[in-house]
């Protein structure tokens, strides 16, 4: 599933074909389920002839800001994919959504597993989904000392604690395992066992893997694609999540492990962090 650094990389690429444009049609395929809210007749009515305002994000979710006030949140889920394309060019039958833009463009809906969803909010439940999500990981507003109290505050297994949007918005299970590996913390640990130091350097490492998957466009495993179609370039630059299990940890050659943490799949060196 596209995190953070995917979800922002989408954002990025389509704020400068969106910001300012007007949607001229709206057209759900025969899926119509990936419309999550309103009803599909309600949400064609209500998003003809607004303008995007700008595209934004929240967590995991790509934002579509509307001039009427109305917010469309669209969840890429695991296949999800929005890109922007010239109206001959044909759509497979994995395209279930699309709008039509006033100056003859496309944006176009694609999800091979029908895992996404896209929703129309009002201004007032638009508030309602913010204030349902935890804080941004690489906002200035989260400091040390208040992820320090969120995580001593709560008496839960830290892998699954990181990846509760409720906790913390944008982190999956990639950059999790990333940033927990070079922190030295194994993931099952009690999130209140933390000492302070550990809880300043474990979100120093969540700031440091997000910024550099950033920095080289998202992971692509094997579906992610930005708005432009690109995939991303950071896979190399994993240090335990892309490895094989019993290959050698970088940093001791302790072979690498995979258990199951809240029904997670997670890459582990038990010698560099420590149970």
């Amino acid at each position: 599933m596209p995190e953070l650094p995917e979800v922002e990389t989408v954002r990025r690429t389509l704020q400068p074909h969106l910001a300012g444009r007007t949607i001229a049609g709206v057209h759900v395929g025969e899926y119509q389920r990936c419309v999550a809210t309103p009803d599909v007749e309600e949400f064609r009515e209500r998003l003809i002839d607004s303008r995007i305002t700008r595209v934004g994000r929240r967590g995991k979710f790509i934002l579509l800001h509307l001039s009427t006030s109305d917010v469309v949140t669209i969840h890429l889920r695991m296949t999800g994919e929005v890109s922007i394309v010239d109206p001959v060019v044909p759509a497979d039958a994995h395209v279930h959504l699309w709008l039509d833009l006033e100056n003859g463009k496309q944006v176009r809906y694609r999800d091979v597993r029908k895992f996404g969803r896209w929703s129309l909010l009002t201004e007032n439940q638009y508030a309602i989904f913010d204030d349902s999500i935890g804080p941004e990981p690489l906002e200035p507003e989260l400091t040390a000392e208040k992820f320090t109290a969120m995580l001593q505050g709560r008496k839960r297994i830290l892998k699954p604690l990181l990846l509760d949007q409720q906790f913390l918005a944008g982190v999956g299970n990639i950059y999790a395992d990333e940033a927990l590996y070079r922190a030295g913390i194994h993931p099952r640990r009690h999130s209140c066992d933390l000492s302070a130091n550990e809880c300043e350097r474990l979100l120093h490492e969540i700031r440091l893997v997000l910024s550099s998957a950033l920095e080289h466009r998202g992971t692509t495993l094997r579906d992610y694609r930005d708005g432009n179609g690109e995939p991303g370039e950071n896979l190399s630059r994993l240090q335990i999540y892309s490895r094989s299990v019993d290959d050698p940890c970088h940093r001791c050659g302790t072979p690498i492990v995979r258990e199951l943490i809240g029904q997670r799949g997670t890459k582990i060196c038990p010698t560099c962090q420590p149970i």
